[in-house]
């Protein structure tokens, strides 16, 4: 069983195969880090999480959001030292303001309803459009509707290279000045040098991280005390007005229970010989 930042590169399915493995659990929903192809020529069934707590994601992405307008983490570091002067803490009403959500899954679709309970309107850009989604008055628009109206932009969509740096040099120049940008979905669909030209011109006015093109090695380990190698990382941290979580917006109690749940399924699943409803196709 793997998760989101293990290499399942074709060595290292290779290497799995030649010691007796014959199928991959992923304890994900995510799958760009399979080499699916190697798994298919190896006839080894590639098995994932399909979904484990949407709502986990989409609340963590609106954490981001306000976090960000309202700057509670740098008011919480300053209240701390006593320092209880409101300078560089304005934020803005969430109601009113245009939210533009690149992927309107279920984690999307549930983020846009956040959003709309704020009084927002939402602009949304996907292959097909969601019922669910509809209902919550969504409109959507063209990719280059989003980056022209768009006053916060929020990630939701998976990584095919179709989406890889969706967010890029120029789709930031189209955008509105002062834009947010929030990503929970996967670090590649953003450039990240294109992003830091962007924060330092003052193109965009904040940025919220879950997830980093570059992330394995970091992410999910204790790196405190030593130096950052990664430049664009490094960039990332200097800025007041980035916040980056490591990869934790699925972390909830009920997520776990998700995952562990359809993990044990797949597996009885495979061992039963019955079929495996969430093989990677």
């Amino acid at each position: 069983c793997i998760f989101v930042n293990d290499v399942a590169d074709a060595t290292a399915l290779r290497r799995l195969y030649d010691r007796g493995t014959r199928v991959l659990f992923l304890r994900c929903a995510g799958f760009d880090m399979v080499d699916l192809e190697a798994a298919k020529e190896l006839n080894m069934p590639v098995v994932r999480v399909p979904a484990y707590s949407p709502y986990a994601v989409a609340e963590h992405a609106a954490a981001l959001m306000m976090t960000l307008n309202r700057k509670t983490h740098r008011a919480f570091n300053r209240t701390r030292e006593q320092n209880f002067r409101l300078t560089g803490l304005l934020g803005f009403d969430m109601n009113g303001k245009t939210v533009g959500i690149i992927g309107t899954g279920n984690i999307g679709s549930i983020f846009a309803r956040i959003c709309k309970g704020f009084g927002c309107r939402v602009l949304a850009h996907d292959v097909a459009e969601n019922p669910e989604a509809l209902s919550y008055g969504v409109e959507y628009v063209p990719l280059e509707e989003i980056w022209k109206e768009a006053d916060i932009i929020s990630l939701h969509c998976p990584l095919f290279p179709s989406t890889k740096h969706v967010i890029n040099e120029d789709s930031i120049k189209h955008m509105k000045d002062g834009v947010m940008i929030i990503n929970t979905s996967r670090g590649a669909l953003i450039n990240t040098e294109a992003l830091v030209e962007g924060i330092k011109s003052n193109k965009i006015s904040s940025v919220g991280l879950d997830v980093f093109e570059g992330e394995q090695g970091y992410f999910y380990s204790d790196r405190s005390g030593e130096i950052i190698a990664n430049d664009m990382l490094a960039r990332l941290f200097t800025f007041p007005n980035v916040v980056i979580t490591g990869h934790q917006a699925f972390f909830t109690q009920e997520a776990l229970d998700n995952i562990a749940r359809t993990t044990i399924d797949n597996i009885v699943a495979y061992i039963a010989n019955d079929p495996l409803v969430n093989e990677v196709k």
